[in-house]
């Protein structure tokens, strides 16, 4: 490990710089990791771009990267599920204390919760890092690092899926055929779903959805009328979808889940948009339409290591792109222009391989 730690670090708005840390001591229950395939999340471009999401803004130079696999090359004192050479991915959100939120289960929603590179955390686009060794989970043989990091958007579909209710036999409309659509729709189909139709406005990506396993995609145009978008899903489904996931954050996309959802149905929000939004309320309301919000995920990496381990998941397609960790201005920017559906940084120069 000699040498410095090189890092992927915003330091402001539009300012992404490839800086030397050093490499971090593990507590004694953390693990010291050397980094191998980091993804790059809408999350991470939206701060590099914007200086914040919402509430959380950029106020001092910040690692980003929150979807991650590495290997494990020191263990601290009180550990003893890890040893040195395990490969393990990244659960990035860690409770800080054992609040009520964390004793139920929902951890996720606690208000003081470590997030990886989530304002003032740093992430873990870098060359070592320490973790809570609780919140890293051993890599089967058979699952690769890139499938490790991918555990992180996979679990985002699994959260929503399970707030969603899916279950066998339920019929989904997702919006939104991004990587977390496509996570969603890899999801709800390992859950049961019989029928799937997914929206978006590029072409390109509804032939991927299709490729995973969508039944049915519906390409959107913007400025189409919501109601008439619901109409037509119904008409491929032949009968409006029990649940309806929306991940686009798009106000119009929103209003379409609602229209679309069959009475006494759930649309689930899973995409972050304006802080306002204008939907049809009473048209959910006096259908007993629940609509649910989405926050990240919790208790979903052991289900996911088995789906992926078990092959009832592929979530490989969904690397498009592939950069060395010292290219990743020029791997920000393909994500940025969208012409990637994932772009996986390798961040240990000895193996570049998946």
């Amino acid at each position: 490990m000699a040498g410095g730690n090189l890092s992927v670090v915003l330091h402001a708005k539009g300012d992404l710089r490839l800086e030397n840390r050093p490499i971090p001591e593990p507590g004694p229950n953390e693990v010291l990791l050397q980094m191998h395939s980091v993804g790059i999340c809408g999350s991470d471009v939206h701060y590099w771009q914007n200086g914040r999401i919402g509430d959380f803004v950029l106020t001092k130079p910040m690692v980003l990267g929150h979807e991650a696999a590495g290997r494990v090359m020191k263990v601290g004192s009180e550990v003893k599920h890890l040893k040195v050479g395990d490969r393990v991915a990244i659960e990035p959100g860690v409770p800080r204390e054992m609040d009520e939120l964390f004793k139920t289960g929902r951890y996720n929603l606690s208000p003081t919760i470590f997030f990886c590179a989530t304002p003032p955390d740093d992430g873990n686009l870098c060359q070592y890092y320490k973790h809570s060794a609780n919140f890293c989970y051993k890599l089967p043989d058979n699952v690769t690092f890139e499938e490790g990091a991918l555990i992180e958007p996979l679990s985002v579909g699994i959260h929503a899926c399970r707030r969603a209710g899916v279950t066998l036999g339920t019929t989904v409309l997702i919006c939104g055929a991004g990587p977390i659509g496509l996570v969603c729709l890899l999801v709800a189909k390992a859950m049961g779903a019989s029928q799937v139709v997914i929206t978006d406005l590029a072409p390109e990506r509804l032939t991927m959805a299709k490729e995973l396993g969508a039944d049915f995609q519906l390409t959107v145009k913007r400025g189409d009328a919501p109601r008439q978008l619901a109409e037509s899903v119904e008409e491929k489904l032949g009968a409006q979808p029990h649940v309806s996931i929306e991940c686009s954050g798009v106000e119009s996309s929103i209003q379409t889940a609602i229209y679309a959802t069959r009475p006494g149905g759930v649309v689930t929000l899973v995409g972050l948009g304006a802080e306002m939004a204008n939907i049809p309320l009473i048209h959910a309301a006096v259908r007993e339409v629940d609509i649910r919000g989405v926050f990240r995920y919790c208790n979903t990496w052991p289900r996911a290591v088995a789906m992926l381990a078990s092959g009832k998941v592929n979530v490989k397609p969904l690397v498009t792109h592939r950069f060395p960790l010292e290219q990743a201005v020029q791997a920000f920017e393909t994500s940025r222009q969208g012409l990637a559906i994932k772009v996986m940084l390798k961040c240990d120069q000895n193996d570049q391989k998946p």
